[in-house]
């Protein structure tokens, strides 16, 4: 049985893709802090992953930034909750956040030029600022 995690948008990504470790957190948990490994640290294999288009690859791996190993492997840590199952849905919620906001493609910018009307209220802005410029200027002596 294959199990798939639905993230966002309509993109599932196969539970294979997806590693979780646990490990000892500095973060918030009282005395359990050293006892339990209540931070998670979600793994997500990009090359691995089904369901997703190249263009949503090349934009994961710029929005990882230094999240993103030499492998295509993306790192999630997180250790902000006291216990291992809030910290497990941080994790998979960040990643989904992150797949969700690689999701869109940005949009082509179409280069445009001032209007004619744009152009003639510069011209007569300048003209207006030389003329108190020249009107500043001292008479010549007579």
């Amino acid at each position: 049985m294959v199990m798939r995690v639905i993230l966002v948008n309509g993109i599932e990504i196969d539970e294979g893709a997806l590693e979780e470790t646990f490990v000892r957190a500095s973060g918030p948990g009282g005395q359990n802090v050293n006892k339990l490994s209540t931070a998670v640290r979600l793994r997500f294999d990009l090359p691995r992953a089904a369901g997703l288009t190249d263009g949503v690859r090349e934009r994961l791996r710029r929005l990882a930034g230094r999240r993103l190993t030499r492998d295509g492997v993306i790192v999630i840590d997180a250790q902000r909750h006291c216990t291992q199952e809030r910290n497990r849905a941080d994790a998979v919620s960040r990643l989904a956040e992150m797949i969700r906001l690689a999701t869109p493609a940005p949009k082509s910018r179409r280069p445009t030029r001032p209007g004619t009307a744009a152009r003639r209220r510069r011209l007569e802005a300048k003209a207006q600022r030389g003329e108190t410029k020249r009107l500043r200027a001292t008479p010549p002596p007579e």
